[in-house]
């Protein structure tokens, strides 16, 4: 199968399953495991902040910082597709007990003067915002990443108001490829973020929430209640540091096909895309023209040997990762123009 339904699918390579099998471990929960403690390090020091944390999801690492800015009773603000809103079973209520403001965008791109006029101070009516949360990249977007002048400006005008300012960053690497610049600039003037070592990074398991040191010490705890206290958790680290190191030098080549994998699906009839928009290894695209749902064209897609998957009922998603190859990308280019073919034929 060529499955590009996200690169959560990637499987760890040869030299990170040796080094799993190989590492020094001890008990995390103690604080003893010294390959968790390396790659908390080591990840610090890339994000450019103080402290990091290791934590076995995306979500949870979100879920922990989001509890770690907020009260109970508050609002925090984020995109209409974000992550947090669609895709984590409604922890900021369920853990954190506050309200997420949805703000509508174009590209998930929150801008200042988009969201000054849903901030809400302290009142007896209503609940005060205490968060922002931006996510870079934006996955429902289509991979789309935030300008360096707009997270600055946002984080300026937040910390002035003395709200604070969350980024998810599951493919802040990606991002920095695209931009040509070190993560840690890109995370300079949050408060927190969040990154997947388990996406393009291509390791098995895991997430890396950094901040403060005080808010990672007392995130630990928050993971502890989520049930993360993962023990001898090396195993898994070992993977994590070999995805940091050595996994964003292979980023571009998941542009490079996402791109071609655009070029390609614009000149299909009844597909709708801007191949001049991917800017990283996300491809979302327009099916309505077809005539087929996202969910007859992934059946279709599945019976020749491609895994592709709708995101809603006129959009269907490619993740391009680095299991799949250009080869691979050609392959499935041409099983969807097949079945966008068959259904042009049917139509004459």
């Amino acid at each position: 199968m060529i499955d590009l339904r996200s690169d959560t699918v990637t499987r760890p390579t040869e030299e990170m399953r040796r080094a799993m099998a190989a590492a020094e471990v001890g008990d995390d929960v103690y604080g003893e495991d010294p390959t968790v403690n390396r790659l908390e390090r080591l990840a610090a020091e890339m994000l450019g902040k103080p402290a990091a944390l290791f934590v076995p999801t995306g979500t949870m690492g979100n879920t922990i910082a989001i509890k770690l800015h907020t009260e109970h009773g508050q609002e925090v603000i984020c995109d209409d597709r974000a992550h947090i809103l669609d895709w984590e079973l409604s922890m900021t209520a369920w853990f954190s007990g506050c309200l997420l403001r949805s703000v509508p965008t174009d590209d998930g791109i929150l801008h200042w003067d988009l969201i000054q006029s849903y901030l809400r101070s302290k009142s007896p009516n209503y609940a005060p915002t205490a968060l922002i949360e931006i996510e870079n990249t934006h996955n429902m977007s289509g991979g789309t990443i935030y300008p360096m002048s707009a997270v600055s400006e946002l984080c300026r005008e937040a910390h002035a108001l003395n709200l604070k300012v969350h980024m998810d960053g599951a493919r802040i690497f990606n991002a920095a490829c695209t931009l040509k610049r070190p993560v840690s600039e890109i995370a300079a003037d949050v408060d927190s973020v969040m990154v997947c070592l388990s996406k393009g990074l291509g390791a098995p398991v895991g997430s890396i929430l950094a901040g403060t040191a005080e808010a990672i010490s007392r995130g630990r705890s928050l993971r502890k209640r989520l049930g993360g206290g993962m023990r001898q958790a090396g195993v898994l680290a070992a993977a994590g540091i070999l995805g940091l190191e050595q996994s964003p030098q292979r980023l571009p080549v998941d542009h490079e096909n996402a791109r071609y994998m655009a070029t390609e699906l614009a000149n299909m009839p009844g597909i709708a895309i801007d191949p001049a928009k991917v800017q990283t290894n996300i491809v979302v695209f327009d099916v309505s023209g077809t005539g087929l749902s996202p969910e007859l064209i992934s059946a279709d897609l599945k019976q020749r040997g491609v895994l592709m998957n709708g995101i809603n009922a006129r959009q269907m998603r490619a993740v391009t990762h680095y299991d799949v190859d250009r080869a691979g990308c050609e392959l499935a280019v041409g099983a969807l123009a097949q079945v966008v073919n068959a259904a042009a034929g049917a139509r004459a």
